[in-house]
């Protein structure tokens, strides 16, 4: 059973993002769904049977529980449908876009929820996407990234055109010994392959970036899906990468978040490096519309932040200093996103803090969310206004995702309470 949501919450939750857009869902979006310290992995999500139903993948929530006295977090909605954990979110126009270790992705229609399409079987477990005016980028365990064309116009609307390393790639390269380097002893491969699982995707300006547990970091271009960089990165598994300003982030399970710009057509250089603490892994990281505050998840509970200072080169941010250490959870953090000044963080705890950022990127809890059976391993937000709040997508490993309805702050609890009112919960 679906829940019913007033005719004015729907009017204004309706995306006015075409489906085909020319820009990416977020200049600034990342997806890291999977964090690790060793650099192998066994897959033992179960394999898709291809049988995909559209009844009960939506399920109705109890009412909210307040928390703090302050604020209530309403459970609109929980949908299954994934045969494994799931393992990341994106919004693409209409749609949210779920996919999960068990190798498929859901496309769930907007504002209804009702599951529109499947798409992706097979083709290994999925770590993260990222989505890019009319192309899906899905990074897998194979080591491979995935392009998929969105067309309304066509019976196939997710159609896959291209398996990065392409072909071309590959043929340009694969004669010259120069071209392969060593990743483990007594195996070689082309500069341009991943040798270890994708973990996590970015995008920004032009080009997409990969993190993988074989610690490398490398850039795409999206004109030519053409590897351009590699870049040793970290001494451990990239967990997390997000972009902005200028800069591109990669959190490690070397404790380290590494900053990584360019200047002009020159490579990618080290920017600088926020240290987390010792002997930590950085499951995730985020950073904030405007570049100035960074903020790192670890799997010590902590969430950490740090304040971007501008050198030089005007508006590049060339310096970070620590600014905040916040025990978020009792275990780790392993996803997090930001709206506005809002920030929420997702916990192998099950619960999912909101906090929001104050004056010197100070973070202030206002609640936790509640609800997932297991840990809370992907979260988006949408950049649609609802009834003076906002929603929250969460995916974790009871292979749910759930959908949740987040008021921003107020110091008047009246309107508070005036906008709570404007959902109705079956």
């Amino acid at each position: 059973m679906f829940h019913q949501i007033s005719s004015t919450l729907l009017e204004n939750k309706r995306l006015s993002i075409p489906l085909l857009s020319a820009s990416a869902t977020s200049p600034t979006s990342s997806i890291s769904s999977n964090s690790r310290s060793t650099s192998s992995e066994v897959d033992e999500s179960p394999r898709d049977s291809g049988h995909f139903e559209l009844q009960d993948h939506v399920k109705c929530r109890s009412p909210c529980v307040p928390f703090s006295g302050s604020f209530s977090y309403r459970s609109l909605a929980v949908l299954s449908g994934h045969v494994g954990s799931v393992s990341c979110l994106a919004l693409c126009g209409e749609f949210i876009l779920s996919a999960s270790q068990g190798k498929d992705i859901i496309v769930w229609q907007q504002p209804d929820l009702r599951p529109f399409t499947k798409f992706g079987q097979g083709d290994g477990s999925v770590k993260a996407l990222v989505t890019v005016g009319n192309k899906v980028f899905t990074a897998h365990q194979d080591s491979r990234i995935r392009v998929w064309k969105v067309s309304r116009r066509s019976e196939n609307v997710f159609r896959l055109v291209d398996t990065l390393p392409t072909t071309k790639d590959y043929l340009g390269k694969f004669m010259k010994q120069s071209n392969y380097v060593q990743t483990r002893r007594h195996h070689k491969r082309l500069w341009i392959e991943h040798a270890d699982s994708i973990s996590c995707l970015a995008f920004y300006n032009g080009l997409i970036y990969s993190g993988s547990w074989d610690k490398t970091l490398k850039v795409w271009r999206i004109s030519d899906l053409k590897c351009i960089e590699s870049i040793k990165a970290h001494d451990d598994a990239i967990n997390g990468l997000v972009a902005g300003n200028g800069i591109v982030y990669s959190a490690s399970a070397d404790g380290k978040i590494k900053a990584w710009g360019k200047e002009g057509k020159s490579s990618h250089c080290l920017k600088g490096i926020l240290e987390g603490h010792k002997d930590v892994s950085l499951n995730s990281v985020i950073v904030s519309e405007d570049g100035r505050w960074v903020y790192g998840g670890g799997s010590d509970g902590f969430v950490m932040g740090w304040q971007g200072s501008c050198g030089d080169v005007q508006n590049q941010i060339e310096s970070w200093k620590l600014v905040c250490e916040t025990k978020a959870h009792q275990m780790a953090v392993l996803s997090m996103c930001l709206m506005g000044e809002m920030l929420c963080s997702g916990s192998a705890d099950k619960s999912i803090g909101i906090w929001k950022r104050e004056a010197f990127g100070k973070l202030c809890k206002v609640g936790i969310i509640s609800g997932h059976e297991g840990p809370v391993k992907c979260l988006q937000a949408s950049p649609n206004t609802v009834g003076g709040g906002f929603m929250l997508y969460s995916g974790g490993l009871d292979k749910s995702l759930r959908v949740w309805w987040v008021p921003k702050p107020s110091n008047n609890r009246a309107e508070e309470t005036t906008e709570e009112k404007s959902i109705i919960l079956c």
